[in-house]
């Protein structure tokens, strides 16, 4: 049997890479108007299990209440979405 048969085969796993929580727009309806967002409130809510991970806040759905969001990562339609609705986003690093 040839030898790259015999021998068992792995993957490549980047060291530098870096794993998020996702957390869609639609999911922070559930929180007051005016209420600061981070991790902590995230986990208290539910919406993520635990801050190993960054959190990342995408832009599916829409947002109704005016919010201040502190997260890792933003995609560009959920600042958008959330500066439009009269909230503050603040990226922390």
């Amino acid at each position: 049997m040839p030898l790259q048969r015999r021998l068992p085969k792995r993957g490549f796993t980047p060291l530098d890479r870096v794993e998020f929580s996702l957390v869609n727009i639609s999911q922070l309806d559930i929180f007051e108007a005016g209420s600061s967002i981070d991790a902590s409130a995230l986990i208290s809510k539910g919406l993520i299990k635990s801050d190993r991970f960054a959190v990342k806040i995408l832009g599916n759905g829409d947002i109704t209440k005016s919010l201040k969001v502190a997260a890792n990562k933003f995609s560009q339609s959920a600042k958008e979405k959330i500066i439009a609705a009269g909230g503050s986003v603040e990226e922390i690093a």
